[in-house]
């Protein structure tokens, strides 16, 4: 693939190379020290005589002539390799800075990747997990200890009714007590009064 994109730009710098010199082609003149080589070709073509042999048609050409356009073909081919060289040298370092930043993108790719893994993670207990996963424990630890809390609620209230009983019924005892001891207490008052009425009779009566 890079050798025929280099020959491609070859090709296009010696076509350019080749019209460089004039913009007009149909207004040139032709000649051997500038213009397009097409043109020095014409001009070779009408200077050169011509002559017929055995049927034959020949063209005749001043060597010099020759030397020169062979000269400015030459040179017309160093222009082109020249910047055919300076492309390539250009085209490297395109391909390097493609390179670059292929890699740099493939860098990039892989921090947002990361970034979009830790974004839809959370940390548990120093552990990644997903937001799923991380929800479903919230959500499960959230009703256990709603649940906890209702069960302790219900606890306390229940506690709470026995403790209500515990002290009517206290109280009830401490009523019962209080009658209790009243009574007893009347009843040895009485049982005083009367074990002191007896012996009094008994004094009386001696």
């Amino acid at each position: 693939m890079g050798y025929f994109r280099n020959l491609f730009f070859v090709i296009v710098i010696f076509c350019s190379a080749l019209s460089f010199a004039q913009t007009d082609a149909a207004a040139e003149q032709p000649s051997l020290d500038g213009g397009t080589i097409n043109s020095q070709f014409d001009y070779l073509y009408q200077k050169s005589g011509n002559y017929r042999a055995d049927g034959k048609r020949y063209e005749v050409v001043r060597t010099l002539n020759l030397d020169k356009l062979r000269q400015n073909v030459i040179d017309t081919i160093n222009v082109a390799n020249k910047k055919a060289t300076q492309l390539q040298g250009v085209i490297s370092t395109q391909e390097s800075t493609i390179a670059s930043l292929n890699e740099k993108l493939s860098e990039t790719t892989t921090n947002l990747a990361s970034v979009t893994d830790e974004k839809d993670s959370m940390s548990l207990l120093g552990a990644q997990v997903s937001k799923a996963t991380y929800n479903v424990i919230l959500w499960t630890v959230i009703l256990g200890l709603l649940l906890l809390l209702f069960l302790f609620i219900f606890k306390f209230r229940q506690s709470n009714v026995l403790t209500q009983e515990a002290k009517s019924n206290l109280a009830d005892l401490e009523s019962e007590y209080e009658d209790h001891r009243r009574r007893a207490l009347e009843r040895e008052q009485r049982i005083s009064r009367q074990l002191q009425d007896e012996i009094n009779k008994y004094r009386k009566s001696k």
